[in-house]
């Protein structure tokens, strides 16, 4: 039996569309049928990397008494959370105040009004069907209680997807932060908390950007300590390069194999500002494996970027999590032989007794190799064996602000490394978001295979956008890349800003039962986070004021979590650091084929700092400014006060180095 899912441009949908169950995409006609029916709604939200979607997929909605079930006192919706993230955050709110919990696959039943009675995760078949049966009965017989039930919810939950107003950050605040995030720091395993671990990237970068900032040690520390534990732990695929979702243990031993672009974008421009920032080999190899990874693996066949690989990999018609990337000794040996395999078993942590399931292990290198040339054949000749192995799936779907991120990480990883085939991939990605998902001057959310989505952009997607281009046009010092974040910044402003600050949807778009205003730094930046950041660079390159206030009311507006949970504001203090440093601009003229200007500038890691070179006519900061004495010269202002321009790199050198007037560094 066929459903109405087998068109949509979601991956995750497709995966649905031979169900028995007789799902809707998310929309008016849904509701319409609900209401003509006279029925509530059954709503299933995931995603396609998702281990436990597919769980109860298989246990639930691929069978025949289950689709009976919902067929006969149900409409049924499945949603994809990467499309309509505006969806899952309204259903993921609901969920987590009724449950104190949330996650997928997210299950909600709701009225044809779409306010919610009922919320869960993941439900086995009998609980599910126990579930439907009751909630069915309670919607014949006790209608108004259900449904008055359902409407207090709805409107509690617009109280609390209301942050209110935030206040503007100080100095204090942020030092404040990272005295906190001391507190929760993994001493003996580093990273915060305890299991499972997520990949802390935006924190890292924040502890970066303050240690360039105030020489704080401590937050060097916490940030090293996490990146080389993360890079040499199970998490980090140690031969093909990337990082898994997070980690179930404590220790990074063994992770949740799905690989999502955002993860790995944001941990490839961490570690790329690492190697900058400290000179490491080890984040020079990390990052550059990433940027493979991501160049290999995830790059679609019209120059974008995919959104993830799945967790599981099919293996005589079953999802199996890890098939791909597990070993065994013997499976070493059987590849390597028997010295190199047992050598290779003792390197990368392999033992009889395993550290996953069934005997097997993850590999981690919690040393480097005493052989380098050895290690680098080894690798090679397992990678060339596991792709012999059957491959997770890949949700092939373009998500607008993903790629955003992607385009930053690879147009500053491909200066930082020298790799300008970095920066290329990063131009035809931008290209190809720019030229496909603007449709009648409106920001699109996917596109699959070079057709868009009708999803609507949010606001990070305008934001992680807007980041990229200009991550981009620092890369290149083309005019273009400024032009086109400029035209993303006024959407977002004219379709999400208003006299109370920032949503995360569009003023004219779908109603929802509340209005998302997403605050938190989760596993990507927050919509007002990414605009923030945004909008602080661009104010920087064309010193346009009014968008460094929107800049500090967007970081203000989070000022309640930075206060009270920094783990969960880390692109938001990144950005605090760069607006209480900057901005340091440093302007470049007249440098052609040599660049030993434009290379002092690149190497420094002042979170507040802007570069501007190549086209005088396209770029403001460059604007009535000559040679010096016939030689190219570089001018520096910090916080709008300007030295006299300079010619010889080491001039630069002390220029950039030099604390700010205030001397908060």
């Amino acid at each position: 039996m066929g459903n109405r899912l087998a068109d949509s441009l979601s991956p995750y949908l497709r995966q649905h569309a031979d169900n028995p169950v007789d799902w809707w995409e998310w929309g008016q006609d849904a509701f319409d049928e609900a209401r003509r029916r006279d029925v509530p709604i059954f709503l299933s939200v995931g995603y396609a990397a998702c281990h436990w979607c597919h769980v109860m997929a298989h246990e639930s909605f691929e069978d025949e008494g289950v689709a009976a079930a919902l067929s006969a006192g149900w409409v049924s919706v499945k949603v994809d959370r990467e499309e309509r993230p505006d969806v899952d955050a309204v259903y993921m709110l609901a969920t987590q105040a009724m449950t104190g919990q949330g996650g997928w696959p997210m299950t909600v039943l709701i009225t044809p009004d779409g306010e919610p009675f009922f919320a869960g995760t993941y439900l086995p078949k009998p609980q599910l069907l126990q579930l439907l049966d009751a909630a069915g009965t309670a919607w014949r017989e006790d209608r108004e209680r259900l449904t008055a039930s359902a409407t207090s919810i709805a409107s509690q939950l617009a109280g609390i997807a209301d942050p209110g107003p935030g206040s503007p950050l100080e100095e204090e605040q942020v030092a404040l932060a990272v005295h906190s995030l001391r507190k929760t720091f993994d001493d003996a395993r580093a990273g915060f908390g305890g299991a499972p671990k997520f990949p802390p990237s935006m924190t890292l970068e924040h502890l970066l950007r303050h240690h360039a900032r105030t020489d704080d040690a401590d937050a060097l520390a916490m940030a090293e300590r996490t990146l080389e534990a993360m890079a040499r732990g199970g998490i980090h695929d140690q031969l093909a390069g990337g990082f898994a979702r997070y980690s179930v243990d404590a220790g990074w031993v063994v992770p949740h194999f799905e690989k999502m672009l955002y993860d790995n974008a944001l941990l490839l421009r961490v570690y790329a500002h690492w190697h900058r920032q400290t000179g490491s080999d080890l984040a020079a190899r990390v990052a550059g494996r990433t940027a493979d990874f991501l160049l290999r693996d995830l790059r679609t066949a019209e120059g974008g970027f995919a959104s993830a690989l799945d967790a599981d990999t099919v293996v005589d018609g079953h999802g199996v999590e890890g098939a791909t990337y597990v070993w065994t000794p013997a499976q070493l040996v059987e590849v390597l032989g028997e010295e190199d395999g047992r050598r290779a078993a003792e390197l990368l942590e392999v033992t009889a007794e395993g550290t996953f399931e069934h005997g097997s292990s993850t590999l981690q290198l919690l040393a480097d190799p005493d052989d380098e040339a050895w290690w680098e054949s080894t690798r090679a000749r397992l990678l060339a064996a596991r792709d012999d192995r059957p491959q997770p799936a890949r949700d092939d779907k373009v998500v607008t602000g993903w790629n955003g991120l992607v385009i930053a990480a690879l147009a500053d990883a491909g200066v930082i490394l020298d790799r300008p085939e970095l920066v290329e991939s990063a131009s035809a990605a931008a290209q190809l978001v720019l030229a496909t998902h603007i449709v009648e001057g409106r920001l699109r959310r996917t596109s699959l295979a070079g057709r868009v989505s009708d999803a609507p952009g949010v606001l990070d997607d305008h934001g992680n956008l807007a980041e990229g281009l200009l991550a981009l046009h620092r890369a290149t010092g083309e005019g273009q890349w400024l032009d086109r974040a400029g035209e993303i910044i006024a959407l977002a402003i004219a379709g999400f800003h208003d006299d109370d600050g920032w949503h995360d949807t569009a003023h004219d778009g779908e109603v929802l039962i509340t209005r998302p205003r997403g605050r938190t730094d989760n596993a990507e930046p927050s919509g007002v986070s990414a605009i923030a950041g945004a909008l602080l660079t661009h104010s920087a390159l064309t010193g346009d004021t009014r968008h460094r206030a929107l800049a500090e009311e967007a970081v203000a507006a989070q000022s309640r979590i930075i206060t009270h949970d920094p783990r969960f504001a880390g692109w938001a203090l990144a950005v605090a650091e760069a607006m209480l440093e900057g901005p340091l601009q440093v302007a470049i003229v007249g440098e052609g084929e040599e660049t030993p200007l434009r290379r002092v500038a690149e190497a420094s890691s002042s979170p507040g700092l802007v570069i501007a070179s190549g086209d005088p006519d396209s770029q403001p900061l460059l604007a009535d400014r000559p040679l010096v004495d016939g030689q190219p010269a570089a001018y520096v202002c910090r916080g709008f006060v300007c030295d006299a321009p300079v010619t010889d790199p080491a001039a630069l050198t002390r220029l950039l180095s030099a604390p700010p007037p205030n001397g908060s560094a």
